[in-house]
């Protein structure tokens, strides 16, 4: 019996080694890709988270101070605030929403007391906050965040006549 020889050829090396290199190419790609979508919408939900919160924030105080004629729009020391009066056991108050500093801020304080808008306390970073009565009873929020991402709700005063 005589035993043969198998030839090998160029093409018995290249042929997986080339398979190799387009699997190796194709599965970085994917990884690349992957990641810029990740980064992408992390970011996309990070500026939404920002501006949405600060809407819901402003909507539920607005809900939960929801009386007749206790909501107002209001410049203090050159600074639009929302004005939500209470009361509360007799005591007259109000809450102040505005922005300073770069903070949308809450400060609630007596009817009986001067109001200084440094003492409010921050809530969540945002540039800008506008609040404008379109009608009688009906508001609309305007909240700009730290990266200029600009959302806006608008919201009426469910108990006004």
């Amino acid at each position: 019996m005589r035993f043969q020889r198998q030839k090998n050829h160029v093409i018995d090396l290249l042929f997986p080694l080339a398979v190799l290199f387009v699997f190796a190419i194709s599965s970085f790609l994917v990884l690349v890709l992957s990641a810029h979508i990740y980064s992408s919408q992390t970011q996309e939900m990070n500026t939404g988270y920002t501006v949405h919160t600060s809407l819901a924030y402003v909507a539920e105080k607005i809900r939960q101070n929801d009386v007749a004629g206790s909501i107002a729009v209001k410049t203090l020391d050159g600074t639009e605030c929302l004005a939500l009066k209470n009361s509360s056991d007799g005591i007259n108050s109000t809450t102040y929403l505005y922005v300073s500093d770069g903070w949308l801020k809450e400060l609630f304080v007596r009817d009986d007391t001067d109001v200084s808008l440094h003492a409010g306390k921050n809530i969540i970073e945002a540039s800008d906050f506008k609040v404008t009565e379109l009608n009688n009873g009906l508001y609309r929020i305007t909240i700009t965040d730290t990266e200029g991402v600009t959302n806006s709700r608008i919201l009426s005063e469910r108990s006004h006549s």
